[in-house]
């Protein structure tokens, strides 16, 4: 158990260091005053506060025998989780679509992606995500909780907590699965897509080019298999879940924000 702590203790700052390195590095620096490294700021900044919202309480139960968090705070993680997770899953398609611009479009780029539509789609980001994680919680405060109060999880997941209520939640239960599985699966195929439109766009241009191209978009598409494949999965079967979910839970809550780097 001690190694498994160091584990996450170093994963945790691993993550926590590099991302702030890499906002800090963007914000400080006028030489990459440019639209894919202030998406990239952004990015790293997100995934710096999803890391928290978990991890720490994770490495405390880990020094605890016995495990325990407020209803509050249970929701407030649950909030965290999904507020900063669906941040994650947009921002990580507006910077495929500037992406898409930057190869397709080269000499329409500046225009298109000016910083004022940059601005926007940040902020258009913050609010989606905000009113999903809002969306995710309100049922949760008007169900009644009078049986057992044991959250078989590393984590506080709201469908684990939706099962521990006395009545029928179900259907609540198949909701809130669908709307986290609408928003993975909507920004995936967008994603998806956007990559498929780069590829047939430089089907005809020379190996350089290509090569060029890709390498600039590798880095992005692990980012977004390793984040979205692992989403998808735990979510598709929200209302029967298997013992790997805790594990695959784990993994895009503390490896993927730490693989950013």
């Amino acid at each position: 158990m001690q190694k498994v702590i160091f584990v996450f203790f170093l994963i945790y700052i691993m993550t926590m260091v590099g991302n702030v390195l890499i906002f800090v590095t963007v914000t400080a620096n006028p030489l990459l005053e440019t639209h894919i490294y202030f998406l990239l700021a952004y990015l790293s900044f997100i995934d710096a506060c999803y890391s928290c919202v978990n991890t720490p309480k994770l490495i405390v139960d880990s020094l605890c025998e016995k495990k325990t968090i407020l209803f509050n705070g249970c929701v407030t993680q649950i909030f965290g989780e999904h507020f900063f997770g669906g941040t994650d899953v947009t921002l990580l398609t507006v910077m495929a679509y500037d992406h898409y611009v930057a190869i397709c479009k080269p000499l329409h780029y500046t225009t298109i992606m000016n910083w004022w539509l940059c601005g926007l789609l940040v902020r258009v980001v913050w609010v989606g995500a905000f009113l999903h994680a809002t969306i995710q919680i309100l049922f949760i405060f008007q169900l009644p909780f009078c049986g057992s109060n044991i959250i078989d999880h590393f984590i506080c997941d709201l469908i684990t907590l939706l099962n521990r209520a006395c009545n029928d939640t179900h259907t609540l239960g198949l909701f809130v699965a669908a709307s986290s599985e609408f928003l993975c699966m909507l920004n995936f195929l967008l994603l998806i897509l956007s990559y498929v439109v780069i590829l047939h766009s430089l089907w005809n241009h020379s190996l350089e080019v290509r090569q060029k191209a890709l390498s600039s978009c590798v880095s992005h598409i692990t980012a977004v298999v390793l984040f979205f494949v692992p989403c998808i999965f735990v979510y598709i079967r929200a209302e029967a879940p298997l013992s790997t979910d805790k594990a695959v839970t784990v993994f895009y809550t503390m490896i993927t924000p730490m693989l950013n780097p």
